[in-house]
């Protein structure tokens, strides 16, 4: 279906040969995708480790390369129309919204993939970590999603959280605790504290944005929650978790910035109960929104036209959650 409400056409995007695509949701894939599997699990643990944001900038300044981009490394994709497969009624100008470059974050044993998404015109100044789900910043389906949010004026960064071994459609489910205890919480937390680093040297330190903002699925959601708890708003303003799993409420007091729960109301990955306890400790801010009879992904893995209209509601309340929050009340 056509964004309307966005500005901006849904787009699934996938890559194919070192080559960004961006299709229709209508057309088919370059890469076949099956259904999403209710796999998205993680292991809580909140680090002790907290990221100063302030010191943050210092350090950056002082050696900043480690988190500068190589310009050797790294190669920009302009997401053009030659690449796009547009929808019937969608403006060409909306083929040139967004631009894509691959990054290399840091060096040696803490290198670490991701994928920047720039807004080319009306880009508000404001950086978005996106978190994925167990299939990876590579995923179609988070790809398609970052390059929305990117669409309405967003600059938003992917991180490779699972340095290169995503969880994969054609392992057995049997499979799965074993590769999900074999990705090292405290790894994954410091690879998500410099991409942090990262994004407060390009939009907060450069005096662009004076917040970032954070948003997760699934295992990125739970992942959203432990983040916001040890930043304690130094340097994200703002927070959208969708559907995150195992969770930990009694970490949730500690949150100091708005939040932002969506989910539906028959996932068994997500109850119900811990996303009202996490919305009671967080107190003001905190929004849970729940879509009856949906189950877990539907928002950014829609299987029917049924989840899509919701997948499409979905979006636009998280779209007016962070205008609100990052654009017209900058903190």
């Amino acid at each position: 279906m056509g964004l309307a409400s966005t500005g901006a056409p849904w787009f699934r995007a996938s890559m194919s040969s070192g080559t960004f695509s961006l299709l229709s949701p209508r057309s088919p894939l370059s890469v076949p995708i099956s259904p999403s599997r209710n796999v998205c699990l993680s292991s809580a643990l909140l680090s002790s480790a907290t990221l100063d944001c302030k010191a943050s900038v210092y350090v950056q300044r002082r050696c900043t390369q480690n988190f500068r981009r190589s310009v050797t490394e790294n190669r920009v994709r302009k997401v053009s129309c030659s690449l796009l497969k547009v929808e019937d009624g969608i403006n060409d100008e909306a083929c040139e919204l967004v631009s894509g470059v691959e990054l290399s974050l840091g060096e040696g044993a803490d290198n670490i993939q991701a994928y920047l998404f720039k807004a080319v015109k009306n880009n508000n100044g404001t950086g978005i970590l996106l978190l994925s789900d167990v299939f990876g910043f590579e995923d179609s389906s988070t790809r398609e999603f970052a390059y929305r949010i990117a669409c309405n004026g967003y600059n938003v960064l992917v991180p490779d959280l699972f340095r290169g071994d995503p969880w994969g459609r054609d392992r057995p489910k049997a499979m799965f605790e074993e590769w999900i205890g074999g990705q090292d919480p405290q790894r994954v937390a410091k690879d998500i504290e410099s991409s942090t680093k990262w994004m407060v040297d390009e939009f907060v330190a450069a005096g662009i944005s004076k917040k970032l903002g954070i948003i997760g699925f699934c295992f990125g959601g739970g992942r959203v929650i432990e983040v916001l708890a040890r930043d304690r708003g130094a340097c994200f303003g703002i927070g959208v978790s969708f559907y995150g799993t195992r969770m930990d409420p009694s970490i949730a007091s500690k949150i100091s910035v708005p939040v932002l729960f969506i989910s539906g109301d028959d996932d068994p990955l997500c109850p119900v109960n811990v996303l009202r306890d996490m919305e009671k400790s967080i107190g003001s801010g905190a929004k849970v929104v729940l879509f009856g009879e949906r189950g877990h992904g539907f928002a950014h893995r829609p299987a029917s036209p049924e989840e899509d209209g919701d997948a499409e509601q979905a979006f636009t309340t998280m779209r007016n959650f962070l205008y609100d929050g990052l654009v017209v009340n900058k903190n």
